[in-house]
């Protein structure tokens, strides 16, 4: 079974679409999203595209504030800090990477809590792993919102996830601890890697390198979520983590790439500044 987070995004998109309509009147508005971009990297600029474009078909306001790379520190954060008070703007995202000469944890840090739809802030992180009420960082989300859809059973499973970002490992591994997996954290400096992925029930891969998970890392039968995005160095084509078509026919589940987990963070940052709206409108 292929998961299609292609299919599964727009699902969901229309199901949140139904639910912002009926803003306008319990509320008075819709959700807004304010997305600061620094620089022109051009995978920045594609992926602030795209999230204007999900915005659009859910029927959330969104503005994009474009910034060159030369803008100061100080400046971004005095731009943080003026719609952290204003009231009308729900959720900010600081599209990273962040020019060098920005500290990014500092931005990260100045973004208020309530209105930190990416869940990168040190008070929400803090309350992921303290079983608290956060706003989950999107890519974890994305990723146990498509191994429900799939029907996988999380609870009782060994799951391996190769990766430890704040962004996606760290975070998915405590998510899946959540659900009751027996979780294994794998990384550069791992001894046998493939002795314990072979291992995986559910394997997670999120290393960043272009088919670095072969058919040889994989027992028959296993989930494989493929989490990297990737320029393939023989072809130039986009490719993920793991080896597709070599595993795709051992594995009951697994993703693609492109069309897997990709469209899966965009829809659960829609998801989370929703929940940042209501939030803030019930409060």
């Amino acid at each position: 079974m292929v998961i299609s987070g292609k299919e599964l995004s727009a699902e969901l998109k229309a199901r949140m679409a139904a639910q912002v309509a009926t803003f306008p009147k319990r509320y008075g508005r819709v959700p807004h999203l304010v997305v600061i971009l620094v620089g022109e990297d051009p995978a920045s600029q594609s992926y602030v595209k795209g999230k204007a474009k999900a915005c659009e078909v859910v029927g959330i306001r969104n503005t994009t504030l474009l910034r060159p790379a030369s803008i100061t520190q100080e400046e971004l954060l005095g731009m943080i800090d003026q719609l952290n008070r204003d009231e009308g703007v729900d959720g900010i995202l600081v599209q990273l990477p962040l020019p060098e000469h920005i500290d990014e944890n500092r931005i990260i840090a100045a973004i208020a809590r309530e209105k930190d739809v990416d869940g990168f802030h040190p008070l929400n992180v803090a309350a992921l792993w303290m079983k608290q009420p956060c706003t989950v960082a999107c890519t974890p989300l994305g990723i146990i919102r498509m191994l429900d859809k799939a029907g996988v059973e999380i609870a009782g499973k060994r799951a391996v996830v190769i990766g430890r970002s704040q962004i996606v490992g760290l975070p998915t591994a405590k998510l899946l601890l959540d659900r009751n997996a027996t979780v294994t954290i794998c990384h550069s400096k791992t001894s046998n890697l493939a002795e314990i992925t072979r291992q995986a029930d559910i394997l997670v891969v999120a290393i960043g390198r272009p088919r670095f998970v072969t058919e040889d890392m994989v027992s028959p039968g296993a989930v494989v979520i493929d989490v990297g995005v990737n320029r393939d160095p023989d072809t130039g084509k986009l490719c993920g983590d793991v080896d597709f078509e070599a595993i795709a026919p051992k594995a009951a589940v697994i993703t693609p790439v492109p069309g897997g987990v990709g469209p899966m963070t965009i829809t659960c940052l829609m998801e989370n500044t929703i929940s940042c709206f209501i939030a803030r409108m019930t409060r």
